[in-house]
């Protein structure tokens, strides 16, 4: 039986593989097949996910964006795990129409909670009722955890978001898909890799920055050793992304801009300020360079919609027309939806006086806050000695107290690079590398012919 691993390098495009600081990507891209990939829109990790694995469009499988707010809750939702949230059939379940003995493995792929393959791995701390944050994994079946825990030490929880972000993620996860290979050997493998997203969003795709050159040559190295590490026991390969990240230079504040017009409603918390969603009369979803912006009364929506337009940064404002022609027309989309100008990316940021910021906003908590937050890839650096600072509160929590980890800036001018709208630049691209070619490499594919694609892989 045909086998495929999946290996989605995320933030890989043709301007980074062309850098010569990726020289295995680059001779597999060389000698088998390199195709661009049309980017989904919202470009974001979990719509495009979500179309790779379906073949659909938002407005079938439901992911409009990495979070949404639901209206029935009056809350937003974001980074949420179940599978189940997917809505439509998945690449696995039209494998096994084809292949009813085939197996299926997906690892550290989003909406991995409860999905219906045979083995899965997924990021999931333990929440202890004294309020304590346990970094873990969830896995199915579920003494697999154990088994991957006592095999490669526990899951470098840290490396996978927040300021020390890093390699360390994809390192243990590339060795969880050998784990899985070696003791499975799976039909189809779907693979994870994270790390050099994280210097692309603090740094952008800066080919002259040290800092970036050196993350490319490592990504490169993990991603490459794991390809020939799959070919080697007879896997075919893919490797692809989910977009590409381009240089941004002006964060806007939408929230601030709708607060300044009297459509906010804030909830004063013990001194600082909570968005109070459900009675708000309207107000931005924000991710990256794209935000939901829900509107409660219909006839204000017009209004809304030509002050966003207005907002320097903003490039256009979708209505209700546009998000239907978008294929984004979904009960959890925004009545409007905003697209940041290309230098532009849209920050959550609904408070005027830092002072009265949410305490979450300082910290790590990508659950919390209404919207995305790629500040948290930051250390605060007015904050003298941050490290030590780190190691007291830690220590201080070991000890039993409460403590409160708020070293993240509120500086959103740090953030370098972004993603979500589709690049103007095909070189910005995601991008479709296959060992084995079966196509004319010119071809251009779109996010929801992924899915075909890698079944006619394993017929």
């Amino acid at each position: 039986m045909a086998r495929l691993a999946v290996i989605n390098v995320v933030g890989l495009s043709p301007r980074l593989l062309d850098s010569g600081r990726m020289p295995r990507l680059a001779k597999l891209a060389a000698t088998g097949q390199l195709r661009s990939i049309r980017p989904t829109f919202p470009a974001v990790t979990c719509t495009a996910q979500s179309a790779y694995l379906t073949g659909q469009r938002p407005r079938e499988h439901g992911i409009v964006a990495n979070g949404w707010h639901d209206r029935d809750l009056g809350e937003h939702q974001f980074w949420k795990q179940s599978n189940r949230m997917v809505q439509g059939q998945k690449i696995w379940h039209s494998l096994r129409e084809m292949k009813p003995a085939a197996t299926v493995a997906q690892l550290f792929w989003w909406f991995n909670m409860h999905a219906d393959v045979d083995w899965s791995i997924t990021p999931r701390p333990l929440y202890p009722a004294d309020g304590r944050k346990v970094f873990d994994i969830h896995t199915q079946p579920m003494n697999l955890r154990e088994e991957l825990k006592a095999a490669l030490g526990p899951f470098p929880f840290p490396q996978f978001w927040g300021p020390a972000a890093g390699r360390g993620s994809s390192d243990w996860i590339a060795a969880s898909a050998r784990f899985i290979e070696e003791k499975h050997s799976p039909t189809l493998n779907l693979i994870y890799l994270p790390h050099l997203d994280y210097v692309l969003q603090k740094f952008g795709p800066n080919l002259d920055d040290p800092r970036v050159t050196k993350e490319l040559a490592i990504a490169d190295k993990i991603a490459g050793s794991l390809a020939e590490f799959l070919q080697q026991r007879g896997v075919e390969v893919v490797v692809l992304s989910e977009y590409g990240i381009t240089p941004v230079s002006k964060p806007v504040h939408l929230n601030r801009v709708l607060r300044c017009e009297g459509w906010l409603s804030i909830k004063d918390e013990l001194g600082r300020e909570t968005l109070d969603q459900g009675g708000s009369a309207a107000f931005a979803i924000a991710d990256h360079q794209i935000a939901h912006i829900y509107v409660r009364n219909p006839e204000l929506r017009p209004k809304v919609k030509a002050v966003l337009a207005a907002t320097p940064g903003v490039e256009k404002v979708l209505d209700a027309d546009d998000i239907r022609a978008a294929g984004l027309d979904h009960s959890r989309s925004g009545d409007l939806l905003a697209v940041a100008a290309p230098d532009a990316w849209f920050t959550y940021y609904y408070w005027e006086d830092d002072a009265r910021a949410p305490d979450f906003a300082r910290t790590v908590d990508i659950h919390r806050k209404p919207g995305y937050d790629p500040v948290e890839l930051f250390l605060d650096p007015t904050i003298a000695a941050p490290k030590l600072k780190i190691i007291w509160k830690l220590l201080k929590k070991k000890l039993g107290f409460r403590i409160l980890m708020d070293v993240i800036p509120l500086d959103a001018t740090l953030v370098r690079g972004s993603h979500g709208r589709v690049p103007e630049a095909k070189q910005d691209w995601p991008v479709f590398i296959a060992a084995k070619s079966n196509a004319s490499p010119t071809h251009e594919l779109a996010a929801t012919d992924i899915s075909a694609e890698l079944l006619a892989r394993l017929r």
